[in-house]
């Protein structure tokens, strides 16, 4: 074995001195007839205890492994340079052309990864609250799919945004994107909607295909309902929907709220049943949307109040009074009230011109009323429901009398003008908006 040093300052002129230097070893000696390695030398090279030729000079001398790593190292910047060297000005020019190729490729590199930074602070904020969501989308291929949000592709309007029907360029997929209002409600109203219904999967409910957040637009894509929405096909279509659809549609919304009320993570509080958030797939499928008021809350834990929200005509009456949503909020504006003189079957459409199942009609109207009791203990669970319509449970008795509700002033956290009347520290509410006590302005 043979032991040297070799230095270099990679083209500087300098002068080197070893002042140290150390080597250790622990294998055996092989050596025997016939062997043309040379003898180990005379020295303490093949004690394994042995580890230094000369002690260190205390202010110089490196320990252990940082001795051997400084020697490789020399050696390496050495050999290197002598190569260049025997290679000639050809090499260092290959070098420094190499030098100069990574210079710009690492700027390059910042240059990206900057931007890209850039792009992901701008978004950090919005994107927090999309997490789990579907497909992010570019605002350039909704802009495209809707002809630049072209007013001839409207195909629907809401509190906080308008919605466009769109043809995705790269699938040719037909498309409802719904752009969000310019305003600070517009735009939490969207953020609660994609938070919630992005997690949520249920054959009775919109299916949200993606999202998009760029050059301060707020877009949300969804499944097309070629059927558009429940009160177009009650009020506006020039055929009636016939009675097994409706059925069908009201099963299908039933099944829906029974989702979001009992079988999510966590409860789902819609807060805006009505006919207009009920869409209708090809075959006339109740798919709930607009979920842009809707409020998650722990199961079993009470709602916190806040000020009361959505569509006046559908609201139960405790939550009208405390702020309060609960799922028989829901249950309330799913139901109906209009029983009147014991005419039950009065209240059916008089455009189904009597093509409908009494004994059908009879329980969906029952189950109606008792949806929309004043007294939200006595309302029915949506799953309750959907069995009463399906025939596996009873439909309760509905009272003839239009009920009231009675609540302990100490209750109460918002007050109504003109719809109470205060009574020994009693508030009695009346549960109608009409003569006939028919709350909202639907007919089954």
């Amino acid at each position: 074995m043979y032991v040297g040093f070799t230095g270099s300052t990679q083209g500087s002129t300098e002068i080197h001195s070893i002042e140290w230097w150390s080597f250790s070893s622990s294998f055996d000696s092989i050596s025997g007839p016939g062997s043309s390695s040379p003898p180990p030398p005379t020295t303490s090279l093949m004690n394994p205890t042995a580890n230094s030729v000369k002690s260190p000079p205390p202010s110089l001398a490196p320990t252990g492994s940082d001795s051997i790593s400084s020697q490789e190292k020399n050696s390496k910047s050495s050999s290197c340079h002598n190569q260049l060297c025997k290679q000639g000005p050809g090499a260092v020019a290959g070098v420094v052309t190499a030098s100069a190729f990574l210079a710009i490729f690492a700027g390059v590199l910042i240059w990206v990864f900057s931007k890209r930074y850039k792009h992901v602070k701008k978004t950090e904020s919005f994107a927090s609250e999309v997490i789990k969501m579907p497909k992010e989308f570019s605002y350039k291929e909704l802009r495209s799919a809707t002809r630049c949000f072209n007013a001839n592709r409207i195909i629907g309007h809401g509190a906080f945004g308008t919605v466009y029907k769109g043809i995705l360029p790269e699938t040719g997929d037909i498309v409802a994107v719904k752009r969000c209002s310019h305003n600070s409600q517009g735009k939490n109203e969207f953020l609660s909607e994609l938070s919630i219904i992005g997690t949520l999967r249920h054959r009775n409910l919109v299916r949200l295909q993606g999202w998009c957040h760029e050059k301060g637009e707020i877009l949300l894509v969804y499944d097309l309902m070629p059927n558009g929405s429940l009160d177009k096909a009650l009020f506006e279509a020039r055929t009636p929907l016939p009675w097994p659809h409706r059925r069908k549609i009201l099963l299908g919304v039933a099944s829906a709220l029974a989702y979001l009320h009992q079988e999510c993570e966590n409860q789902v509080i819609h807060r805006d049943i009505k006919t207009s958030n009920i869409m209708l797939d090809e075959g006339f499928n109740a798919r709930l949307g607009d979920f842009g008021l809707a409020r998650q809350i722990e199961h079993d834990k009470s709602p916190d109040a806040t000020a009361a929200a959505g569509t006046m005509g559908y609201l139960a009456p405790e939550y009208l009074l405390t702020g309060r949503a609960s799922d028989k909020t829901d249950v309330f504006s799913y139901g109906l009230w209009f029983l009147r003189e014991g005419r039950l079957l009065m209240a059916a459409d008089a455009r189904l011109e009597g093509e409908f199942d009494e004994n059908e009609m009879r329980r969906v109207l029952l189950v109606g009323l008792a949806c929309s009791h004043p007294d939200p203990l006595t309302r029915p669970t949506m799953r309750t429901v959907v069995q009463m319509l399906v025939g596996e449970a009873e439909v309760p008795i509905v009272p003839r009398a239009k009920p009231t509700m009675s609540f302990s002033t100490s209750h109460l956290l918002l007050s109504l003008q003109d719809s109470v009347s205060d009574c020994n520290g009693m508030i009695t509410i009346s549960t109608s908006s009409s003569e006939n006590g028919y709350i909202g302005d639907d007919i089954v």
